[in-house]
């Protein structure tokens, strides 16, 4: 039963445009090239007045493939470069969009933010083969990344992920594989697909794109930008996100904005440009900083009263090992202390306990031997313990 309401739900969430808005061609040269199937007529024809980003007129650089997935599907990705670009752009679109109805946003995303950008349609949509699914998708955002790691030598710490609409889903898929990622962009997200179907919390083994589960997978920067009156995809979606993410960015909520019309209002491309110049001076180190409070144990409390401290063998590895009542060690970052009574196999290494000449314990006043199990069998009226 559950199989036949996925497969179900899988109809309803894909409607590829019919007939497709564009065409692959192969030219003389071997390489391929896109044309509208109204006119004919190149994609780039239409963008060769268009600023190249850097300030020249220098007109739009398409790169067109066809890249076979693990599933067997071919499918076609755009490379728009940009000369002055530090960051990539990976674009994963919308429900009932093609590439050819996208190019001209591309163009003009590539040269206002100073980014190259990659877009792809998914299996089923355009001019690629095979039929749409979830899985699909996610077979066809790993072969376009796997690609631009290939053939532009892309790394995952120079790229930020971009996903509209039902393409948060791959986006979200991918971002949760990808640790050292600069950033991620959510635009019209959802939170599963049956959420945008039905109001629900519970979670359902046939539900499609979880993405309420992913984003807190999601280590890197995450803005989230919504329509506060998206008829398609409620407000609550982007907001639900958003308030998961482990380490979002100051969200864009445009007021008056729709599903499919926020590249419209100033504000988008005004937000999303604040995002990615603070993407590309963000270094290393800043991002440690800002995780590292994150990481951070609380204080060690006084130990004054605490019955463990005193009978404590020191550790090789921690100077000052805790025990449960102080919060764990802090070199090991356990998170509740083992070496002390409770304990005597291990100390909080978790390597073995040091024998009785190392370990440093104050000598029982009666016996004037130290507090390990070895001296106690020899002193029963041992006041240390």
């Amino acid at each position: 039963m559950g199989c036949v309401i996925s497969h179900l739900s899988a109809k309803f969430a894909f409607f590829p445009p019919s007939p497709s808005t564009y065409q692959i061609k192969k030219r003389e040269d071997g390489k391929l090239t896109a044309i509208y199937t109204s006119s004919s007529m190149p994609l780039t024809s239409a963008a060769g007045g268009v600023d190249d980003g850097c300030g020249g007129g220098g007109g739009c650089s398409l790169d067109v493939w066809s890249l076979r997935t693990k599933r067997g599907n071919k499918i076609v990705a755009f490379y728009l470069k940009n000369p002055c670009a530090r960051l990539t752009l990976l674009y994963s679109h919308g429900n009932a969009a093609d590439l050819g109805q996208l190019f001209d946003l591309f163009v003009q995303l590539k040269a206002n933010l100073r980014v190259n950008l990659m877009g792809y349609d998914y299996s089923g949509y355009g001019a690629s083969t095979g039929k749409p699914s979830e899985l699909n998708t996610y077979a066809d955002i790993e072969a376009v990344y796997e690609c631009l790691e290939t053939e532009y030598g892309i790394s995952q710490e120079d790229l930020i992920l971009y996903g509209q609409s039902v393409g948060s889903g791959p986006t979200l898929h991918l971002a949760t594989r990808l640790p050292r990622l600069r950033g991620v962009v959510l635009h019209s997200a959802i939170l599963s697909g049956l959420r945008v179907v039905c109001h629900v919390n519970c979670r359902f083994c046939f539900d499609i794109y979880k993405n309420v589960n992913k984003i807190r997978k999601v280590k890197c920067p995450t803005l989230v930008i919504h329509g506060t009156e998206d008829d398609v995809v409620n407000w609550l979606h982007g907001n639900g996100l958003w308030k998961m993410a482990q380490d979002p960015y100051e969200p864009l909520w445009i007021k008056g904005g729709g599903h499919c019309n926020l590249e419209l209002y100033p504000d988008y491309i005004r937000h999303l440009y604040k995002f990615i110049c603070e993407m590309e001076t963000m270094t290393t180190k800043t991002r440690l900083a800002k995780i590292k409070p994150k990481l951070r144990l609380p204080d060690r409390p006084s130990t004054a009263g605490c019955s463990y401290c005193c009978i404590k063998p020191s550790c090789p590895e921690c100077p000052k090992p805790w025990c449960p009542e102080c919060f764990g060690c802090p070199n090991c970052l356990q998170p509740t202390g083992c070496c002390c009574c409770l304990n005597w196999n291990y100390c909080c290494c978790w390597r073995p306990k040091p024998k009785c000449p190392d370990v440093k314990l104050l000598k029982c006043p009666s016996c004037l031997q130290c507090g390990c199990f070895t001296c106690i069998r020899k002193c029963v009226q041992c006041s240390c313990w």
